[in-house]
């Protein structure tokens, strides 16, 4: 009797997703270690955007900080102008008196020297004290008589602008 042999089994084909799984890590291979051979990190966004909103909150607050000092240099310039425009204004009325005496009666002449006293006082009470302290105490004057405030703003904008046309037309 004869045996048959059977023929040898063939091997069988790689099946395709193992296919898929050599390419996979050979692509991975070559993602892991680039041509140049260094490889490239991502970094944490969490920790990229904590740092970005440090910076930029430092950089605010810088900012800030030059914006005040800006802004109350311009105001301490102003105040020391404000001053001297009053002091000058009180010098207008105390050499104006005179005139008045002359031309309407002694009476209103005293009234002229006693407005430049006031105006006067005024002007140094302005100077001695600091910017914050002037800002408060407008604040309390406004809330307490609100009707005087806004009276006495549109005095000082007729005023100012009756001081501008006249200026305009010499």
């Amino acid at each position: 009797m004869a045996t048959e042999k059977k023929p040898a089994a063939k091997p069988k084909a790689a099946s395709k997703p193992a296919a898929k799984k050599a390419t996979t890590a050979s692509t991975a291979k070559a993602k892991a270690a680039p041509k140049n051979g260094v490889a490239k990190v991502k970094p944490d966004l969490g920790k990229v955007q904590t740092e970005a909103k440090a910076t930029m909150k430092d950089e605010f607050s810088n900012f800030k900080e030059k914006a005040g000092q800006q802004a109350k240099d311009a105001a301490d310039r102003g105040k020391e102008r404000a001053s001297e425009a009053l002091g000058g204004f009180g010098k207008i009325l105390r050499d104006s008196a005179e005139t008045i005496d002359e031309k309407v009666g002694a009476q209103y002449g005293e009234y002229a020297r006693k407005a430049a006293d006031a105006v006067d006082g005024f002007a140094d009470k302005m100077d001695a004290k600091q910017v914050e302290d002037i800002v408060e105490e407008a604040r309390q004057f406004v809330r307490k008589s609100p009707a005087v405030a806004i009276g006495a703003a549109a005095a000082i904008g007729f005023v100012l602008a009756r001081m501008v046309k006249s200026g305009r037309d010499a």
